[in-house]
């Protein structure tokens, strides 16, 4: 009987078993397999872009955190996480979700391992290689199957949105906004730009974000000070009435 030859993962160009071979591995094999394919992001596939970069994929990402936190929904959300579709080169999209599993922390996704790929792709672009978001990406992972692409150009001040118009296309469909919003299918939610900033509705009500829970807690704080010393003065304004009213008192009694 011949034996048949573990699966190797090449360091140069480190990508998972195709579906085939992944199915003629056993549970040892594929845990060996998972533990064998990097993590790390190259600065050629992740290249730092700035303030408005990193701030562009924090806000989407608290901002849907807290709403299926709030809803009880399992959602995995991440951010430049090495990702490994069967047989493909990794990707690592600026921010990504896949709905409905285990929302734990992770070092990479393995699609195969996952049992499922992603559901949601936003790609922030600030500046650099246009191209790389606008035209390859959209080739790129529609032939991946994710069903949601978003593209925020926060250069240009432009939000962009595709869609798969089925689950077997491989071809997106871009998807036309609605009075200035772009409905996710995939989300429940509608997104739109305002100013270079992205933001999610749900129905007409925007999903706060930290930023906006800390300003309305600053309000709050600074509303409790300026009641707590109109409350003070009040207080004092009462007192010195009554030490006023006491000492009429006394002198009309002296009289």
């Amino acid at each position: 009987m011949v034996q048949r030859a573990p699966f190797v993962v090449d360091p140069r160009d480190p990508r998972a078993p195709t579906q085939e071979q992944w199915d003629t591995l056993t549970e040892p094999e594929r845990a060996a397999v998972v533990a064998m394919l990097p993590n790390e992001v190259s600065i050629e596939e992740m290249a730092p872009e700035g303030d408005r970069h990193r701030t562009g994929k924090e806000g989407p990402l608290d901002a849907l955190g807290r709403f299926f936190e709030r809803l009880g929904r399992k959602v995995y959300l991440s951010s430049e996480l090495a990702v490994y579709y069967p047989g493909a080169r990794k990707i690592v999209p600026d921010v990504l979700a896949v709905l409905d599993v285990d929302p734990r922390e992770r070092t990479k996704w393995v699609v195969s391992s996952e049992g499922k790929g992603l559901d949601f792709v936003l790609e922030v672009h600030v500046e650099g290689d246009k191209a790389k978001d606008h035209e390859r990406n959209v080739a790129l992972y529609a032939s991946l199957g994710i069903p949601e692409y978003a593209i925020l150009d926060r250069g240009r001040a432009r939000l962009k949105m595709y869609r798969l118009p089925s689950a077997n296309a491989r071809v997106y469909d871009p998807v036309v906004p609605q009075a200035g919003r772009y409905p996710s299918r995939v989300l429940g939610l509608d997104l739109a730009l305002e100013d270079d900033h992205l933001r999610f509705f749900h129905g007409t009500v925007a999903l706060p974000e930290a930023d906006d829970m800390i300003r309305e807690l600053g309000k709050m704080v600074d509303d409790l000070v300026a009641k707590r010393e109109t409350a003070e003065q009040r207080a004092d304004d009462a007192e010195r009435r009554l030490a006023e009213a006491l000492a009429e008192i006394e002198r009309l009694k002296s009289r």
